[in-house]
């Protein structure tokens, strides 16, 4: 069966006004996301109507990278169906517990994914009652998306997959290079169904743990995850974001310059590397429309990480100049670092002579700074950096974090205090932002989230759909697909879905 053109593409494709062929209209009543020119356009107050409305994205993702990418799609307006495995879905829906020996459980401490969990509602529906508690990671990287469960390794969870190949219009995986290959879902398997299908390929984060050898002495743990792309040496090497921050340099200069390199607080190779694939799906939905087929995205943690180098990847190619730690102070401006105050600290960045005497005669109260010739130009500052560092910690903790930040107010410093995440959700900017959204969940009640990051026309995209309960959407999902309730419960039956 043949996609067939649908939709517009939107405020996307307003350069080019033209149409963008999507796949075929879905049955699913006034749901916002039905395709083609009887969907109701619903823009929630939107500064702009959903530019992916009618495109169906297939998510065969897991963990951060992926979902973060496709959770972007579902964000602006597509139709996601996240597949999951049958009985535990998503790892991050569950605490990471292995059998050790018959007397006991391992607990996997580094990927253990709640708690924390949203706590289950006494309205949560019956069919979900044997599931663990939504985990706040999970809930995190999920929001607009519908969810699926299906069995891929039979024939007929297969028969479904292929179904939705036919009629979607993007496929995200994260599996190990060449895996879904090996089960007839590789890119070439689906461009044969799907001719149109663009088909997104995230190495990295396929956290599933095998037990090749359990006994009484040894647990023998094998990763299967990638994280360095569809072809070379590392193709089939284990690569989460931690191990590709350490191997491609972000681990390196990470840190205090007398402490062993650090990773960073948050997976941020992985969200860089989601938000990678995300335009690149953007780009070649772009390109579909002026060529007709579909492309192969082949993206991956280890090459976002070297790319997020930036001026130290370029400063090393160009000059040769190798990099090293700095803890949170810069290699050429200083002042610009995290300072000390009487109870907490303080980033303070004085960039060049203006902000640096503003500093010292506005702030500091310490005049002598700005004349004195060891710190006359920044040049003379980086020379000077201990000695100057030293003054300018001593002076601040002398007072409270409050005292200085009133005397940064408006005398032309770069500054910020350092705040936890309590403070950061209670600034006054997050807050008449708006940077949280509050949604209704079928099993936590009422969630609270952030939002999406970006506005259009002064408004940002609505979080439609909060994220799904496991195998919540199967049985409407099948049902547009063509099966009878009774298919359904024969696959139940046999652990299909």
């Amino acid at each position: 069966m043949q996609s067939t053109p649908s939709t517009t593409f939107g405020a996307v494709t307003r350069a080019f006004a033209t149409k963008i062929s999507c796949s075929r209209p879905v049955k699913c009543g006034r749901r916002w996301y039905q395709s083609g020119p009887g969907g109701a356009v619903l823009n929630g107050g939107s500064g702009m109507p959903p530019p992916l409305k009618g495109i169906r994205v297939l998510d065969l993702t897991r963990v951060l990278a992926g979902p973060t990418a496709t959770m972007l799609l579902g964000d602006l307006g597509a139709d996601v169906i996240k597949v999951e495995e049958v009985t535990k879905g998503d790892d991050t829906r569950k605490e990471s517990k292995f059998p050790g020996s018959a007397s006991h459980v391992l607990t996997l401490s580094f990927r253990s994914w709640y708690p924390p969990a949203a706590p289950t509602i006494p309205t949560a529906p019956a069919k979900s009652a044997h599931l663990p508690p939504e985990s706040a990671y999970f809930l995190a990287v999920n929001r607009n998306k519908r969810s699926i469960t299906v069995n891929f390794k039979t024939a007929k969870g297969l028969d479904i997959l292929r179904k939705l190949v036919e009629r979607s219009d993007v496929l995200v995986e994260n599996f190990i290079a060449g895996k879904l290959g090996t089960m007839g879902l590789g890119y070439e398997d689906c461009k044969k169904i799907n001719p149109r299908i663009i088909y997104a390929s995230i190495t990295g984060n396929d956290v599933h743990i095998l037990f090749p050898r359990i006994n009484s002495d040894t647990i023998v743990l094998t990763t299967s995850g990638a994280g360095y792309g569809q072809t070379g040496p590392y193709r089939e090497a284990a690569g989460y974001d931690v191990i590709i921050e350490g191997e491609a340099g972000l681990m390196h200069i990470t840190g205090e310059p007398d402490r062993p390199p650090c990773k960073v607080g948050v997976a941020v190779t992985d969200i860089s590397t989601g938000l990678y694939a995300h335009g690149a799906i953007m780009a070649a939905l772009l390109s579909r429309q002026q060529t007709g087929t579909g492309v192969w995205i082949d993206c991956n943690l280890f090459e976002t990480q070297i790319a997020g180098l930036a001026n130290i990847g370029s400063n090393y190619l160009i000059a040769g100049q190798e990099a090293s730690r700095h803890g949170t102070a810069h290699p050429s401006v200083v002042p610009y670092q995290v300072f000390p105050c009487k109870d907490g600290y303080l980033m303070i960045g004085a960039g060049n002579n203006k902000q640096f005497k503003n500093l010292a005669e506005k702030v500091l109260d310490v005049p002598t700074l700005a004349t004195d010739s060891r710190f006359a130009s920044n040049e003379a500052r980086v020379k000077n950096r201990e000695v100057l560092v030293g003054i300018i910690s001593d002076t601040l903790r002398g007072k409270t974090r409050e005292y200085w930040l009133s005397r940064f107010k408006g005398v032309g410093v770069p500054y910020s205090p350092i705040n936890n995440i309590e403070q950061t959700f209670e600034h006054p900017q997050a807050i008449a932002r708006q940077v949280t959204v509050e949604v209704e969940h079928g099993r936590a009640g009422k969630v609270k989230m952030v939002g999406p990051a970006v506005r259009y026309n002064g408004e940002r995209m609505e979080v439609r759909l909060a994220p799904p309960w496991l195998s919540e959407h199967t049985e409407e999902v099948l049902s547009e697909l063509g099966y009878t309730e009774e298919e359904m419960t024969r696959f139940r039956r046999e652990r299909v879905i």
